[in-house]
């Protein structure tokens, strides 16, 4: 059996960002958040239904770990929530809802 650890030592300084986001739109689409660094760790938190998705430095884009009002988490291939590309994270449309409130954070 074979152990592999990787580590990554936090700079100085960590980068934080969060926020709130609703769309009223009839069909919501997909959102850019230009955060000016890459975050090691996306969290984004439907409120209203309690649906959150994270997203861990290391996942593929579009695979979160999805966590269900019931409890229920899962890892999430297929609906591209949560993809992060030069500083852009970029939310999928089938992660926001209409008329739901979202929170979400990044570091």
């Amino acid at each position: 059996m074979a152990i592999t650890l990787t580590q990554e030592d936090s700079p100085v300084a960590i980068r934080s960002v969060e926020g709130a986001y609703l769309d009223s739109a009839g069909s919501p689409a997909a959102a850019a958040l230009t955060l000016g660094f890459s975050p090691q760790y996306v969290c984004w938190l439907n409120a209203t239904d309690r649906i959150q998705y994270e997203w861990y430095k290391g996942m593929a884009n579009g695979t979160t770990l999805k966590t269900v009002a019931a409890g229920t988490r899962t890892l999430d291939t297929a609906d591209v929530a949560i993809s992060v590309t030069n500083g852009v994270v970029t939310i999928g449309a089938a992660a926001i809802l209409q008329n739901k409130q979202n929170y979400w954070s990044a570091r």
